[in-house]
């Protein structure tokens, strides 16, 4: 199994919902996270003040899946959370050791 981890705009939650859901995917987590990318905040201006924001709110969507389907998940989230303006997020995949079912303590396979 792979845990699939995107870091996404929050805007296209929706969205990214929707296309997981559609590729097969209803399960995930997702929550608020702060961060910034390469390229480090950005600026912007008020009342004719320029001013930095460090870091911009977004959201982090977890999703695991067995090896197989990584490609599928992978290209839903990509597809549907992509705007094309910098700052659309990353997507990281890692290894799963093993997960447990809380309610029946089953190994998940």
């Amino acid at each position: 199994m792979k845990k699939i981890e995107a870091i996404i705009r929050p805007e296209r939650l929706e969205a990214v919902k929707e296309g997981l859901e559609q590729a097969g995917f209803p399960a995930m987590t997702y929550y608020e996270v702060h961060g910034r990318g390469e390229q480090g905040g950005i600026e912007r201006s008020f009342r004719g003040r320029r001013y930095r924001i460090d870091t911009l709110p977004k959201l982090k969507v977890e999703v695991v899946v067995e090896d197989e389907e990584v490609g599928r998940a992978v290209d839903a989230i990509i597809v549907s959370a992509r705007t094309g303006v910098i700052g659309d997020g990353k997507i990281f995949v890692t290894p799963v050791e093993s997960a447990v079912r809380i309610r029946t303590g089953d190994l998940i396979h």
